[in-house]
């Protein structure tokens, strides 16, 4: 079983351009997609979607169409009930594969809800193996609030806590390597952008940029194992179309795949982090695991909107590992 949190769940609209994005003109769209999201939802979609036992807590109405778009999708999920609605984000992709989003903030959640919530998750992930603490956080959500969920899972579970992953970015991201080691996760997934954030924060001393560190693995890895040096568990790094970097206390690999035409990049890295945990799940040794997230990131990337992939979907043969120095 794995529990996902998203506190900060959305509509996804996703809107297809016929040309290049062009400001401030009227374009008609090719199409336009809709589905429940926010970035534990779509993990939990991919398993889902997968055959794999997962529960997807966030907050929201029992009539909000995120709710809905999740009985239709077959996702079980538990939700915190909240009087206003959901955020509603947008993404306009062009034909190119590029993509601009533009997110809405979402509902205020007040210091009580956000208890209920924490509490809800607690409940729903006894016996779990893996809890993805994932997203943005809502209004009136402090930023450390992932690693206080954190120290919650693991004081409350008594020494059988489950493994747990955070997927974020801005101030929440940086929380999670404050603190002390009961708040650490156990995985990161960062973007190659969010990591050199990451990396400044845990005091590497070769300042990088996102595009430096895509185009140079080596680097990435480097980067990676100083946050792993902070008292993470884990790093798995996506570097786009340039694969994705997994490190370890005990090793650094990459995985690349073969250029796939890119539709959509929306949720690719959900998708990624979703195969990485689906092969964890079956016991998989890190550089596999780290195989099947690349195959899944490559594969949402090929779909349509935020469209997530069943494992039959995704070529885990195709993508080549290479072991790589962490210093």
């Amino acid at each position: 079983m794995i529990v996902t949190l998203t506190a900060n769940p959305s509509l996804d609209r996703t809107v297809a351009l016929p040309s290049p994005l062009l400001r401030g003109e009227v374009q008609r769209a090719v199409s336009v997609r809709q589905e429940s999201g926010g970035k534990g939802v779509n993990v939990s979609r991919a398993l889902v979607a997968s055959g794999l036992e997962t529960v997807a807590v966030l907050p929201g109405g029992d009539s909000d169409p995120v709710l809905a778009g999740l009985r239709d999708g077959g996702v079980p999920f538990a939700a915190l009930a909240i009087h206003e609605p959901l955020r509603t984000n947008v993404a306009l992709t062009e034909p190119d594969g590029v993509t601009t989003k533009i997110n809405e903030p979402g509902p205020v959640l007040s210091e009580d809800q956000q208890e209920a919530l924490i509490g809800l998750l607690l409940e729903r992930s006894r016996g779990a193996s893996w809890v993805v603490l994932a997203g943005s956080l809502p209004p009136g959500v402090p930023a450390d609030f992932y690693a206080t969920v954190t120290r919650r899972l693991r004081s409350t579970n008594d020494g059988a806590a489950p493994r747990i992953a955070v997927d974020s970015s801005g101030a929440p991201l940086a929380a999670a390597l404050s603190g002390d080691a009961s708040g650490m996760p156990d995985l990161l997934k960062p973007n190659a952008e969010e990591l050199a954030e990451l990396a400044a924060a845990a005091g590497f001393a070769t300042a990088s940029t996102a595009d430096e560190l895509e185009a140079d693995p080596e680097a990435a890895a480097a980067a990676a194992a100083a946050v792993v040096r902070s008292g993470v568990g884990a790093v798995l790094a996506t570097l786009g179309s340039k694969g994705a970097v997994l490190v370890t206390a005990d090793g650094a690999w990459l995985a690349t795949h073969p250029p796939v035409k890119a539709v959509s990049t929306v949720g690719a890295g959900d998708s990624s982090l979703a195969g990485y945990l689906l092969a964890s799940s079956q016991g998989a040794a890190p550089a596999d695991c780290l195989r099947q997230a690349v195959a899944h990131g490559a594969a949402a990337a090929s779909l349509p909107g935020s469209t997530v992939p069943a494992v039959h979907q995704t070529t885990p043969d195709a993508v080549t590992i290479t072991a790589l120095r962490k210093d």
